[in-house]
């Protein structure tokens, strides 16, 4: 087997179909034959046991995981079968997360310059006792963060268009920047980032 194929991205439902996890291939093959988990047919929202997932036919095209004596279709989307652990809230803060959090756009001004034109502010200044944690950062553009200087945004004259804030995970924070068409019917416009099917 394709050592790509088996760390695709899975989208996890629960017993309610909401997103609660992406895991890679490799995982959600090992909950379909432990069975604490079906496939979702995105097509026609079949749910798929291990055994009949298998008998079914790949089409064409579409990515496979190849076995000496068979050729099975990858899922992309799997719901649990059984108790729904609650998902933790927890979001790693990390850059790219609060890339995400602020939509890449400047927290004082709105601009959206890019990346590269983006830095993360701390609100209260770290000289002054400031931390770095979810509530206390921001993207803010270059012009703006040096505006602000080491001050906060009431010092500087400088409102924030919206309180900074610790997000609930949704599917937009997984690792992985690969988002499947077959997602879209299970996700709301908020949550969908990259669309990618190679």
């Amino acid at each position: 087997m394709s050592l790509a194929v088996l760390e695709r991205p899975t989208l996890v439902l629960n017993r309610h179909w909401m997103p609660v996890n992406i895991a890679t291939v490799a995982r959600s093959l090992t909950m379909l034959w432990n069975e604490s988990a079906l496939v979702v047919d995105p097509d026609d929202y079949r749910l798929y046991t291990w055994h009949d997932w298998a008998q079914l036919a790949p089409r064409e095209g579409e990515p496979v995981l190849r076995a000496v004596s068979f050729r099975m279709r990858v899922p992309e989307v799997l719901t649990l079968t059984r108790h729904d652990r609650p998902r933790s809230n927890s979001v790693t803060f990390c850059r790219r997360n609060v890339f995400k959090r602020d939509h890449s756009t400047c927290q004082y001004c709105g601009v959206q310059p890019g990346s590269e034109e983006l830095t993360i502010d701390h609100i209260v200044p770290r000289s002054t006792g400031g931390r770095t944690t979810w509530e206390n950062c921001v993207l803010a553009c270059v012009s703006c963060n040096a505006r602000k200087a080491n001050r906060t945004p009431d010092q500087a004259g400088m409102k924030l268009r919206r309180p900074s804030f610790r997000p609930s995970w949704k599917p937009l924070y997984d690792a992985s920047t690969v988002r499947l068409t077959s997602w879209s019917r299970f996700l709301s416009e908020a949550y969908w980032s990259v669309t990618l099917d190679d």
